[in-house]
């Protein structure tokens, strides 16, 4: 089977999209990055060797640190998909950071995004 066209994408192609779309609504890059660290266990430094290794978005998963014990409790919509539903495992942690993301885009505060 064919690997999904998501794996592939660079993770530090992307990255940037990300910030842009937090920046644009008057968010900061420091909570992008706070909520990658939340989801993935990465750190500032661990997360820059994956920037600058050119990581697709497959091993950027694979070799996260420890996925937040309370992914579980992110729920909703991406790309029309219910992120919940979701059976790929990878797709899914793309798809949950994809939905924080687009939360800090909506204004929501980083408690709430952060499922505390």
């Amino acid at each position: 089977m064919e690997k999904p066209k998501i794996y592939t994408m660079k993770f530090n192609k992307v990255y940037p999209l990300y910030i842009q779309k937090a920046e644009k609504k008057g968010r900061t890059k420091a909570e992008v990055d706070k909520i990658i660290f939340w989801l993935t266990g990465y750190n500032e430094n661990t997360l820059q060797e994956q920037l600058n290794k050119d990581v697709d978005f497959e091993n950027f998963f694979k070799d996260a640190p420890s996925i937040n014990e309370n992914v579980s409790l992110i729920k909703g919509v991406v790309c029309g998909i219910r992120v919940e539903n979701i059976d790929d495992d990878i797709t899914q942690k793309i798809r949950y950071l994809d939905k924080l993301i687009d939360e800090l885009a909506r204004g929501k505060s980083l408690d709430k995004i952060l499922r505390k």
